[in-house]
């Protein structure tokens, strides 16, 4: 039987490289800690560097997470992430992580980072970036999907919280 409160859980994704400085670790730590303060659910592609930080900040304020991982090994998840999702699908599985979030939130990021948030425009994913990729969207791709870029992750998540709650 599925928890309800569970089931129904606005879901955030934080994207962002697996690589990272201390600040930008400290950033993503921030934002899976003010995930779970607001009760979502932190989706991540379940690896290291940005991915890693987001889930232990969540687990340590009492959240949920889950990680969509490339390979077939629930093993290589990091040690915070409570739900490990094998897609054997190496870099693929960036579409998935969007798709299983009800917003996303870049930090920083390399070019897988930059993927994912092409996927979030293609699919108007509420889409919110800090330190992140700028991108100059031509006028039809606009009808797609924005990126609209913060000053902190505390905005990013009031923003990511708020939009996840409209029409889904």
């Amino acid at each position: 039987m599925v928890d309800s409160d569970i089931k129904n859980r606005q879901r955030i994704a934080v994207i962002g490289g697996s690589k990272a400085t201390a600040e930008i670790l400290e950033m993503a730590k921030e934002c899976g800690r003010l995930i779970a303060k607001n009760n979502a659910i932190l989706v991540t592609g379940g690896l290291g560097g940005v991915m890693e930080a987001a889930s232990m900040g969540a687990k340590e304020a009492g959240g949920l997470t889950v990680g969509v991982l490339p390979g077939r090994d629930k093993d290589r998840a990091n040690k915070y992430i409570d739900f490990a999702i094998l897609t054997g699908l190496g870099e693929i599985r960036n579409a998935l992580v969007i798709m299983n979030a009800d917003s996303v939130i870049a930090i920083d990021g390399s070019y897988g980072t930059l993927n994912e948030i092409s996927h979030a425009l293609i699919s108007k994913k509420p889409l919110f970036a800090v330190k992140s990729w700028h991108i100059a969207q031509g006028e039809g791709e606009r009808k797609r999907g924005e990126l609209i870029h913060c000053e902190t992750v505390e905005e990013a998540v009031k923003k990511a919280v708020l939009a996840g709650t409209k029409d889904g």
